[in-house]
């Protein structure tokens, strides 16, 4: 039996034929497109992906998205970006009827922020120094996608015949909760494994907390600032409420699962938006407050949600207006629920070996604090892992970026997998 970390002469042939320029031009055009989730741009990354598979010489569909049928299905993660359409795109290669091997990716973008913290204000040209390619997108997760196709045009370019199928996935809307791979599953496109191309930072992601945006609407009452005293300030209530919301964070990272141990904060707790009053010599009688919340590994939404709800309801009880005048509790926008890969699969040694064998360090295998559509393909019985190039530290980030060594290197692994899993000939 051969060594699974060492390269057969068709591996080896087809690893060296990975084309690094060719792999940094489909960045380049990927990063030009402002595929900012909502926008026109997310139509034109899939088009432009439909585009590239075919010229793989995959069978692509290509389809409109009904987002008035989908948005009212059970299960859907929901969305944050306002949608008047959104496009799926699948490639599969000739063979077999069901795909051994799925690469997903997403070709949404967060939207850039501040111009002025990019070079010439312009987010979306890609600037090549110092052996790194940067630009919105080219770590979450452009790279990842680029590396997919770098690894099968050089399986292409070497004439070799898979006797199962490869597919790609390239869905739209993962930033604000994953609509498009919830689209995909639902047209019947499945795989046997799948394999995220998000970055991973040299590891390899085997399980996914999830998360969930909680808004708290924070009732005062109003009165002149001059007679504050009269009043209730529901910036006062909303500040008094924040130490139950710590209390909440610490009590569940307590224990938690040993895939997310090594984080110091596995499930993370944060408000990220606050605002109250209208009129600044009035005392506020509304503060609302967005922020995210944790879920844990194989945590229901439902008992997660249950939870934090108790915790306010709670710090309420023990306030006496708030006693009489409880905080508001509303889940707006996606639903990230958690996901892992099934304990023992496959997938994960075969991933490790594939790294190995191109000539990196077999990653480990951890757990990350952050939702992808890991969990959508866990859910619908398609073990999954996330493998990728870029550290995700950098993902959103004005300095935004990803390494061409980390993109070979990922071109690479892919390769072996796709000719291992689909057993080439």
């Amino acid at each position: 039996m051969s060594d699974r970390r060492t390269l057969s002469d068709l591996e080896r042939r087809v690893v060296d034929a990975i084309d690094l320029d060719g792999i940094v031009r489909d960045l380049r055009e990927l990063v030009a497109i402002p595929s900012v989730g909502g926008t026109d741009g997310e139509l034109r990354s899939q088009q432009w992906c439909a585009d590239r598979l075919r010229s793989l010489g995959h069978e692509v569909d290509h389809w409109r998205i009904d987002l008035d049928e989908l948005t009212g299905l059970d299960g859907f993660p929901g969305q944050e970006a306002e949608r008047t359409a959104a496009h799926g795109c699948v490639g599969v290669s000739r063979g077999g009827e069901e795909p051994a091997l799925v690469f997903c990716g997403h070709t949404d973008v967060v939207p850039p922020g501040d111009l002025d913290r990019w070079p010439d204000r312009d987010p979306y040209a890609l600037r090549i120094a110092d052996g790194i390619a940067a630009g919105r997108g080219t770590c979450d997760m452009k790279g990842g996608l680029a590396a997919v196709f770098g690894a099968l045009q050089a399986v292409r370019a070497c004439g070799v015949r898979l006797r199962d199928p490869v597919a790609v996935h390239a869905v739209v809307g993962e930033e604000d909760g994953g609509l498009g791979a919830f689209a995909t599953l639902r047209r019947g496109h499945r795989g046997k494994a799948c394999v995220l191309a998000e970055p991973s930072s040299d590891t390899i992601v085997a399980a996914n907390g999830g998360s969930l945006t909680f808004r708290l609407e924070v009732p005062g009452r109003a009165t002149h600032g001059s007679t504050s005293y009269r009043g209730v300030s529901a910036l006062d209530k909303l500040a008094e409420l924040l130490p139950a919301l710590r209390e909440l964070e610490t009590r569940r990272n307590a224990d938690p699962d040993p895939l997310v141990a090594h984080l110091d904060v596995p499930y993370p707790l944060s408000v990220g938006m606050a605002r109250a009053g209208d009129w600044a010599s009035s005392v506020p009688d509304l503060a609302v407050a967005e922020g995210r919340y944790g879920v844990l590994l194989d945590e229901p939404v439902a008992r997660a949600k249950a939870e934090f709800e108790a915790a306010v309801q709670q710090a309420c009880v023990a306030d006496p207006w708030l006693a009489e005048h409880p905080v508001r509790v509303s889940w707006p926008g996606g639903v990230f629920t958690s996901g892992r890969l099934p304990d023992g699969h496959p997938l994960l040694e075969q991933t490790r070996d594939a790294v190995a064998a191109t000539g990196g360090a077999a990653p480990a295998a951890v757990g990350a604090p952050y939702g992808t559509d890991l969990r959508q393909y866990a859910a619908a019985g398609i073990p999954t892992l996330q493998y990728g190039p870029g550290d995700v530290s950098y993902a959103h980030a004005h300095d935004e970026h990803v390494g061409l060594a980390d993109l070979r290197r990922a071109a690479a692994a892919y390769a072996v997998l796709v000719l291992r899993r689909c057993a080439a000939g």
